[in-house]
């Protein structure tokens, strides 16, 4: 079986680290029989009997491309997560969609950032800081934390939040769920001054297990999407008031953190196969026949 990996475009500067963190995943799908196959995600879907949108890192930077490729997706070629799946958790909104579903999510409002909608946001959350981020961004892209007074950056899709003080001390907490089981839990905790958490910005990442409330409010929001991922982050972040609370959850490219959990690639090539199989299934697919070669993904 080839199975295409969505990659950076060509040319993209995420595309180095995005094939050494590929790396991972090679003798572990190589092992049962699936050729890994780079190709960037904008030149998808490719030639593979499958793809895996694990790698589509700077789809956020042209989405209107993206939805394209996700609204051709072709139906008897099955794309891990589904296309309908991934084009849902594309913007931000989703949010909002899980809160009405009970999912307790960090306060939020979404709409154009302004000086009145800034103002207005302050006075909601009564809080002294806030973050502004786009609708669709990844890796904090042109992610903002703001005083009043400060410069609104101008986002005519965006999400305004209370900034909160748990990310550098307790830390964003990312439960990792592959095959629809839990599989492990990183926390990660922005350096002193700052409100990222990515390693790119000084955030510090750490294995952790996962107290029973952060596993009952990752449970609840997977269970609220429309249709089960094979692979999800959920993060978590604890409010002022005491509740853990969704951060976002991830079913496009989220980093799985192979490094801190146990055999994370074995687990997700195994979670490929079962949902590649219930596919064929379905559809009354002759089963793909399997290779032992193996294909490392492309540094190019």
């Amino acid at each position: 079986m080839r199975l295409d990996l969505l990659m950076p475009a060509r040319g993209d500067d995420y595309a180095a680290m995005a094939a050494e963190e590929a790396e991972h995943y090679v003798a572990a799908f190589a092992a049962r029989g699936i050729t890994l196959g780079p190709l960037p995600w904008n030149e998808a879907p490719g030639i593979g009997d499958a793809a895996l949108a694990l790698f589509a890192w700077g789809y956020h930077l042209a989405p209107e491309r993206w939805r394209e490729v996700l609204d051709r997706w072709p139906a008897e070629r099955p794309l891990l997560n589904p296309p309908a799946l991934i084009a849902w958790n594309v913007r931000k909104t989703y949010l909002a969609e899980l809160e009405r579903k009970g999912v307790l999510i960090v306060p939020s409002w979404f709409g154009a950032a302004t000086p009145a909608s800034v103002a207005a946001a302050f006075a909601r959350f009564g809080c002294e800081e806030l973050v502004v981020k786009p609708q669709i961004s990844a890796g904090s892209h042109q992610t903002r934390r703001l005083k009043p007074g400060d410069p609104v950056p101008p986002l005519a899709e965006a999400i305004l939040q209370p900034f909160l003080p748990a990310v550098g001390k307790e830390g964003e907490l990312s439960l990792l769920f592959i095959g629809g089981t839990f599989s492990h839990a990183v926390r990660k905790v922005a350096k002193p001054g700052d409100f990222r958490i990515q390693p790119q910005f000084g955030g510090q990442l750490s294995r952790f297990d996962p107290p029973a409330e952060a596993l009952s409010v990752a449970t609840q929001a997977l269970a609220a999407l429309p249709e089960a991922p094979v692979y999800a982050r959920v993060d978590l972040i604890r409010l002022p008031a005491g509740s853990l609370a969704l951060m976002e959850l991830e079913v496009i490219e989220p980093d799985l953190y192979p490094d801190l959990g146990d055999d994370v690639p074995g687990k997700l090539a195994d979670a490929v196969i079962a949902y590649i199989g219930q596919a064929q299934r379905i559809s009354g697919t002759p089963a793909t026949t399997t290779s032992s070669d193996s294909g490392a993904p492309s540094r190019a």
